[in-house]
């Protein structure tokens, strides 16, 4: 089985699709955290987001793998926590516009459903372009001030939310208007909107309509 979770930062897709893998018994794959690995790569070799074959030649030549709890590797070493810098947040978009980086990364992802049997993934295309046959598509959305209000909950910077917001505001922007790959809300996919909904609640919902199907 795959399942599809896609929305824009901070809607929370991150946590559900962790939370539903655990329920469903399915691996879980953070394909932002690849992106966000190929960004901590371009920005340790001095290369400019902006530059689309470089990133590209660095997509290209990076090996990624999970471990068993499913945290990134890059070439063999932790991703984590440099992939969730500030400074790789404010330059992932931009990277993982790069038609040549998408064209890297997403093979990867489906052979890690393949190789795994089945799996939960989060994302903003992986219902509309990596996994278009997935079992089940959902979009998670949240108004931007929610969004940001979570963001800064998060990191403990309640005093930054007005930067915060601006902050997502502008990768909402670059995320839905890039030509490959767009964030979008596949024809599909069942959207749902999570600003009056905790963690719990959004998986509650999901697993209700897996389960619900399953059953019919």
């Amino acid at each position: 089985m795959i399942i599809a979770i896609d929305g824009p930062a901070g809607s929370g897709k991150s946590t559900v699709a962790k939370a539903l893998a655990q329920e469903l018994g399915l691996s879980f794959l953070d394909s932002g955290a690849m992106y966000r690995a190929v960004t901590l790569a371009v920005i340790e070799h001095d290369v400019d987001p902006m530059d689309a074959e470089g990133c590209a030649r660095i997509a290209r030549a990076l090996s990624l793998e999970f471990d068993a709890q499913g945290r990134i590797q890059i070439d063999g070493r932790p991703g984590e926590p440099a992939i969730r810098s500030e400074t790789v947040t404010k330059a992932v978009s931009a990277v993982s516009a790069h038609s040549e980086v998408r064209a890297a990364i997403v093979p990867q992802q489906r052979a890690e459903a393949v190789r795994r049997g089945g799996l939960v993934a989060d994302g903003r295309d992986m219902g509309s372009v990596v996994f278009p046959q997935a079992d089940y598509k959902f979009f998670l959305t949240a108004s931007p001030e929610v969004r940001a209000k979570r963001r800064a909950h998060e990191l403990h910077e309640q005093a930054r939310f007005a930067e915060i917001l601006a902050d997502m505001q502008l990768r909402d922007h670059l995320d839905s208007s890039r030509k490959d790959s767009p964030l979008l809300c596949a024809p599909d996919a069942i959207p749902v909107e999570t600003s009056s909904l905790d963690a719990q609640g959004v998986v509650r919902l999901l697993l209700a309509r897996v389960r619900k199907d399953a059953k019919s």
